[in-house]
Formats: C-alpha cells, structure tokens, sequence
C-alpha cells in the first residue's frame, strides 16, 4: 500500500487510511475482520496515534455485553429453549396459513431479539420446511380424494367433512393443469408461493426483531458503542430507552411486511382475518406436525427452567437499570451509579451460566454413601468459544480504531466544516436522504461493515449543522439492518435462500417492499414519538459546538 497524498496533513493521511479500508470493507478483497486490523498496522505507520492507544480502542464495554450476551445465546441454543419458545408461540396462533404465517414471524422475531439473527433463522427454517411440507401433502391428499369422491369411486378409508360441487371440481382441474408446470415438488402454484412466503418471512422477521435491542444485532453494538464514546456526557441511551423507541417501530415494520408478504404471494382480502374454529384437515395435518415437534421435546427440564430463569433476570435488570421515567436500581449504588453499565448486568449473568450446574455426577463410596464428585456446569468454555463471532469483535475494533483516528487527526473536525452548507436542507429532508443511502449501500456492503464506515462521517455531520445527533444517527442504525432485497445482502437471506425455493428477483420484489415500509416507519417514528423521549428538537449540551473554520 503506497500513499499518493496531496498533503502531509494528519487529516489526509487518515483520509487515505479510511479511504483503502472502505474499498476493502466494500469489496471484500481481505476478510473483513482482517481489515479491521489495518489502522492497528497504519496509523502508528503514518504516526496518526501511537500503536498502544490504537490497540486500546480494540477492546471496549461492547466486548464484555457481547460476551455477556453470548453465554446466554449460548445455553439458550445447547438446551433447545429457543426451539420450545418457537413451537408454542404457533401452536397459540393457530395453523391457518394466514396466521401461522404471523406466528412464525412473531416468535422468529422475539428470539432475534436475544440471538443472533442468523442463528435464529437457521434454527427455525427446518422447523417452517417441515410444517409447509405437511401442508402440501395434506392437501394433495383431500384433493385426491375429493376427485375420487365426485367420480364416484369414493375410498372409505378416508372421511372428506367438506361436501364438493360439480363447479368446485371442475374449477380444481383447471388449476391442475394450468400449474402442472411447477413440478412434482410443489403440485401447485399455491403451494410454491407458500414456500416462498414462509421463507422470506423468516428471513426477515429474524432481522427485524433484531432492532428491538441493543443486543439484537450486531449494527446496533456498534452504535451504542460508538454514541456513548464520542458522547459520553450523554446518559440516555441504554437498553430501556432503546427498546421504548424501537419496539413500536418493529411491530409496525413486522406488521405491515406480513401484510405486504401475504398479498405479494398469496393475494390479500379481508376474510383472510376471520378466525374460523372449523378446522380443515390441512390444517388438522399441520397442527398435527407442529404438535409433535413439541412433544418431541419432552417435558421442561432443570436445565431449561434455569435458562429461562437467568434470561428473564437478566432482562429485568437491564430494563431497571436506569428507566428514565424513575430511578433505577443502579442508583442504589451511590457515588458510582454511573459506573453500573449494561455490560456489568450481561456479565454478572453471563458467569453464572459457568457457575450454576446442569449436572452433578455422584459416586457410591465403600461404605454406600453416594457423594458428589464432579458437576458440568450449563455451559462450558468450548461451547462458548464455538458461540462467540469473535469476527465481530475484531471488525466492531477496528471499528472504534478508525473513529478515534478520525478524532485524533482531526479529519472528523474537517468533515464536519465541510458538510455544514447541508444545514440549509431541511432536517428531515438529511434524515430520508441518509437513511435512502444507508439502505441502500448495506445491500452490497455488510451491515457491521456499513455502520462502522458512516458513524463518524455523520457524526461529524450532525454536528456540523448543528442539531442532536440522534437525530441523524438512529435512522442511520435503523436503516443499516434493511439488507432485505438480495441473498448475500445478510446471512438470514442467504440461509433461507439455500432451501432453494426462491429466485433472486422473488427477493427483490419483496424485499423492495420491506425496504420502503422500513424507512417510511422510521421517517414517521423520527418526527413522532422518538422525539420527546430524547428531546431531539434541540441541540444537546453533551455534543460539542462546531466552529466552522475557513481552511485553505
């Protein structure tokens, strides 16, 4: 890598540094944790800071929550809870394909709100291709039936409730023969729409439960991270208030994809949400699946109750840490309440998983009394290694690396000076134009790689034209997990892609939809209920006033 600089000024040393670090972020060229551990390399190199201060950046409280968060995933997954809480979140919905659709959507999203989004698509995707299969032959079964019924030929084996008219039949053969091209494998054109409705709404319900939370998803670390160490004077940010503004948000994201979903593959009317307590025996068939899946699991075990014991603490704490509407149980500690982060909740679990045993094995002495000896705890040190996206902690790094560079040149001072003629635009007008542009770089960009490029670039920005960087910063973040319309665009979509029930341009049609719903439900949350909760119409004190400076 040689330099052609115009200047020797700190600030395009470090330009030229974030300039080959984005092509390679962008292309891929190196793996992105690798590139991540260029400003380690480049900046003691260029003499931007020194390597003991760029290696200090690697490592932050984000490291200790992921951790934290980590060894829950991590029993959460060993002891199969996630696939409990998934199966029995759709057995209450219900089987009809319309709502079983909203129930798979519901508990993929409640459980990438705790686990990774990949890991949550790739657990309930066999559970989804086992249910759709049941459905289809299922309904291939009553529709032999059916035709052997009105020939005449009835198997008496086998009881129809439903009674079919001569039009009925007659209308069932036209169909058959118009979709006779889709292949053995689905028998109809319905059916192939079925499959690709129920994957690409676990796709994207696995990502867009992931906004509820801090720790949802990896874009939303990030963020956090970066927030609390370019602003630190600013308290509001935790895992409560985030979750106040975002989950409003999500549901209505969800909501409304579900809808957009069922119309783009199934058509949409309005009886479709009536809730009929006749079943058919399709959906008799696919309760039937979803039932033994769940029986299949057993009993709740002492390992699972401990799980869920610990997730709900642990949940607990970080929502009464510090509410905001009221003081939080941190304040107990006084003198150092500030002291107290959501990393220390994440930690204080996440070790208790080392500690608490799943078993106890025991031994009979010579005398017959049985004794412990040995215990496996709920999770061990392989297992949480085998969890840990230690990746993600590499790039997420190197991420903070590049923005305390851009601080210490004084390339973010400089950036900032010249976006400021950007202050004439309407805010808003900023907000939908950053937020179209973040969604669309983070389709061919990955997420984590996409929010830790712009952060300080629209950090700098927010300051420049001198409103709360919240304001600029949290649709950014929003709109960076929107990676909706291709299969590489993030893993949930290539997971499911590999079933091979879609094509390429099925996931651009939708995920289009998605897209636009997801930015226009954050343009709305951005001028609404966001704004009181951290005052964004002002700007704050905790951010630093700009000076703009006439450079040469």
């Amino acid at each position: 890598i040689t330099p052609c600089l115009p200047s020797d000024s700190a600030e395009a040393q470090c330009a030229y540094i974030l300039f080959v670090i984005a092509v390679f972020w962008l292309t891929e060229a190196l793996p992105l944790s690798v590139t991540a551990l260029l400003p380690g390399l480049l900046f003691p190199m260029f003499g931007i800071m020194a390597s003991k201060d760029v290696a200090s950046s690697y490592f932050k409280d984000f490291h200790l929550l992921l951790i934290g968060v980590i060894c829950l995933a991590t029993s959460i997954e060993k002891w199969n809870l996630h696939k409990r809480i998934a199966l029995r979140m759709v057995m209450m919905v219900g089987v009809d394909p319309v709502w079983l659709t909203l129930g798979f959507m519901s508990s993929t999203a409640f459980l990438s709100m705790w686990l990774s989004n990949t890991s949550t698509a790739a657990m309930v995707m066999p559970i989804v291709e086992a249910v759709v299969q049941q459905i289809i032959s299922a309904e291939a079964e009553v529709e032999a039936t059916r035709m052997t019924h009105f020939t005449g030929s009835a198997n008496p084996t086998l009881e129809i409730d439903e009674s079919v008219n001569e039009h009925e039949a007659n209308e069932r053969k036209e169909k058959t023969n118009q979709n006779s091209g889709t292949g053995n494998k689905y028998g109809t054109k319905k059916n192939h729409m079925m499959y690709k409705l129920m994957c690409l709404c676990i796709a994207y319900s696995s990502t867009i439960g992931g906004l509820t939370t801090i720790t949802g998803t990896s874009t939303n670390l990030i963020f956090t991270e970066h927030f609390n160490t370019r602003y630190p004077d600013c308290q509001c940010l935790n895992f409560g208030s985030w979750f106040i503004f975002s989950f409003p948000a999500a549901i209505m994201i969800l909501f409304l994809s579900w809808i957009w979903l069922q119309w783009l593959f199934l058509g949409f009317n309005f009886k479709m949400f009536k809730c009929d307590k006749t079943k058919t025996y399709q959906q008799k068939a696919c309760a039937e699946v979803i039932k033994n899946e769940y029986q299949k699991l057993g009993p709740m075990r002492y390992q699972e109750i401990v799980t869920l014991f610990l997730f709900i603490v642990m949940a607990l704490l970080w929502f009464t840490r510090d509410p905001g509407f009221v003081s939080g149980w941190s304040a107990l500690a006084s003198g150092y309440a500030d002291y107290i982060m959501d990393s220390t909740v994440a930690l204080l679990v996440g070790l208790l998983f080392f500690v608490i045993p799943a078993k106890t094995s025991t031994k009979t002495t010579p005398t017959g009394e049985i004794v412990a000896f040995d215990y496996s705890p709920l999770i061990t040190w392989k297992e949480f290694q085998s969890f840990m996206p230690w990746d993600i902690a590499i790039l997420v790094g190197g991420g903070f690396a590049l923005a305390d560079g851009c601080e210490e040149s004084g390339l973010s001072t400089w950036i900032g000076n010249k976006l400021s003629p950007l202050g004439s635009l309407p805010v808003m007008l900023i907000i939908l134009i950053t937020s179209l542009m973040v969604t669309t770089l983070t389709e061919v960009a990955s997420n984590p790689a996409t929010i830790t490029l712009l952060l300080p670039i629209l950090s700098s920005l927010a300051e420049a034209i001198q409103v709360n960087p919240l304001l600029i910063l949290i649709p950014a973040t929003l709109c960076t997990s929107f990676a909706f319309l291709l299969p590489v665009a993030n893993p949930p979509n290539a997971i499911v892609f590999s079933y091979g029930h879609l094509k390429v341009l099925d996931m651009v049609k939708a995920g289009l939809g998605v897209n636009i719903i997801g930015v226009a439900v954050v343009m709305l949350a951005m001028s609404t209920w966001i704004v009181p909760l951290f005052d964004l119409n002002t700007y704050p004190s905790w951010a630093p006033a700009i000076t703009n400076k006439t450079t040469p």
